[in-house]
């Protein structure tokens, strides 16, 4: 199918190129690092994208495997050892890998990955929808549907509801001296307490973003508990735009026009949710917490750049996503890769006074590149490393 090309070559591939490149220090420059609390920079827009195309890859593959014959028992066998082995890499980079490096942001994908194609694998149809065209690719679905509201709505009664030791209910500020000081000890609110109370705090990342800025002193994971509940809604959306793609493969227009709406939609909730605001929303848009209005607002943006890159690349037929192209097809080896070898030459080496971004930069540029060009390497080869 020509829409797995966009999928595979385009998008996925070039969130993961640019995350390698965010994880190596974007430069040095402010808006390829992490926000310190509320608000967004680019290096917040790369690990949602990927997730968002973490659903839509689910869809895709699903329906091609089902096409070929795959019986549903080997989709769950292949789905609960993929799960399985990544939770496995996760954890050994949580105790094992670099103190500074994307610690959890594999296993939040593995958990992430797991619910969204269990539902789908449970719910698929297999294409035979009676509903009118205008609803079909969210009626026809809607037991996941339900179970995607319930789930976010226990995130937000968590969120807003739970009672915190020595935190206002409802808080969802960065402590320290956030809040005029008034909640030091609070960083997260009800997300940090959950993370703490069932992780404990020695296994909870020690060194957040809000930390240098808001002078804060608890330990804070981006990716804890709530966190995951809300990213796999974020895949769910990814998803959604996956079933678009194969209930109106037919029409390439129809595809762009659903996709437009959805993220007219989803960015009126945003603007509803945030007011427009960074700090004064009813839920601010935060990557700490990955908070509802960050998916959505995500989502938006998401929706939008897979139109893009779907008009680009099927539509038009302008590009066909190289460079990024060889990353995506060995995504593990490459994000395993860079994440062990990051502290090492030629990938880092020490600048010493620097006055401005290029070094910095060039050190950065140079590394990503090299991933770059040893994943053409291994396509060269046919060499692809899959779970």
């Amino acid at each position: 199918m020509a829409v797995e090309v966009a999928e595979k070559a385009g998008a996925r591939s070039f969130s993961l190129t640019l995350m390698v490149f965010c994880n190596y220090g974007g430069g040095g420059y402010w808006f390829f690092q992490h926000a310190p609390w509320n608000g967004l920079t680019i290096a917040d827009l790369v690990m949602p994208w990927f997730v968002f195309i973490i659903g839509t890859s689910v869809a895709l593959a699903f329906s091609s495997l089902m096409k070929k014959g795959v019986h549903r028992f080997q989709l769950l066998r292949k789905l609960t050892w993929r799960t399985c082995v990544l939770m496995a890499i996760g954890v050994f980079f949580i105790n094992y890998g670099p103190a500074d490096g994307p610690c959890n942001v594999l296993a939040l994908g593995t958990y992430t990955r797991g619910p969204t194609a269990t539902g789908f694998h449970l719910f698929y149809s297999g294409g035979n929808h009676q509903w009118s065209a205008a609803v079909r690719d969210i009626v026809a679905y809607w037991p996941e549907w339900i179970i995607m509201i319930a789930l976010e709505t226990v995130s937000l009664c968590l969120t807003f509801l739970l009672p915190v030791p020595g935190c206002p209910t409802g808080y969802l500020g960065p402590g320290g001296i956030g809040s005029y000081g008034q909640y030091p000890n609070c960083t997260g609110g009800a997300a940090g307490y959950i993370d703490k109370w069932l992780l404990g705090a020695i296994h909870i990342y020690q060194f957040p973003s809000c930390m240098e800025l808001y002078k804060t002193s608890e330990p804070f994971d981006p990716e804890g508990v709530l966190g995951t509940i809300n990213s796999v809604v974020m895949a769910f959306f990814g998803l959604q735009a996956g079933k678009i793609i194969l209930i109106y493969h037919k029409f390439p227009f129809k595809i762009l026009k659903r996709f437009l709406i959805w993220s007219i939609l989803l960015g009126t909730v945003s603007a509803i949710l945030t007011k427009c605001t960074r700090d004064e929303g009813f839920i601010p848009v935060n990557k700490n917490l990955w908070s509802l209005s960050f998916v959505i607002t995500l989502s938006c943006f998401s929706f939008l750049l897979l139109g893009l890159m779907f008009y680009v690349i099927d539509v038009r037929h302008w590009w066909g996503g190289q460079p990024f192209i060889y990353p995506g097809m060995n995504s593990i080896f490459v994000y395993v890769g860079h994440s062990l070898l990051a502290m090492y030459f030629p990938f880092n080496w020490e600048v010493k006074n620097w006055t401005s971004h290029y070094e910095l930069l060039a050190q950065d540029l140079l590394g990503t590149s090299i991933w770059v060009f040893v994943a053409y390497l291994l396509y060269r080869q046919k060499f692809f490393l899959k779970i």
